[in-house]
């Protein structure tokens, strides 16, 4: 159950990761407009808090990053603190994004199911 819990906490930090490749490298481009439904102008007018914000959820990702290894050499303790702290952090940003702005469901939901799912294993195999 832990795999598994570390599976679905490495899917969410790859999701993060894209996400702060478009929020941080390519937020003015038509494809990252298109994905976050701005216009030209609004990226502009966005770009230094996007920018802010991509590494917000890279250093997330990364944290996971960092549990999973630890994890694997043995750590388990840290190493699932780590991975908690990060996949929690991404729930909890999902749920603002669910709960400020309903009609971002299904972005709100890509950002926080799989972190919650990896939560819920992760911790189940840590108290089974």
């Amino acid at each position: 159950m832990l795999i598994a819990g570390l599976v679905f906490a490495g899917l969410a930090a790859l999701i993060h990761v894209y996400i702060f490749y478009l929020e941080s490298i390519i937020w003015t481009s038509a494809s990252a407009r298109a994905v976050f439904g701005t216009t030209e102008q609004e990226a502009q007018t966005t770009k230094a808090l996007a920018f802010n914000q991509g590494f917000y959820n890279l250093f997330l990702a990364i944290l996971i990053g960092i549990g999973i290894v630890a994890v694997a050499v043995g750590q388990q303790a840290v190493g699932a603190t780590l991975v908690l702290s990060g996949a929690g952090s991404m729930v909890a940003a999902g749920l603002v994004l669910l709960i400020s702005d309903p009609s971002k469901a299904s972005a709100a939901l890509k950002q926080l199911v799989p972190p919650a799912i990896g939560c819920v294993l992760v911790v189940l195999a840590l108290v089974l």
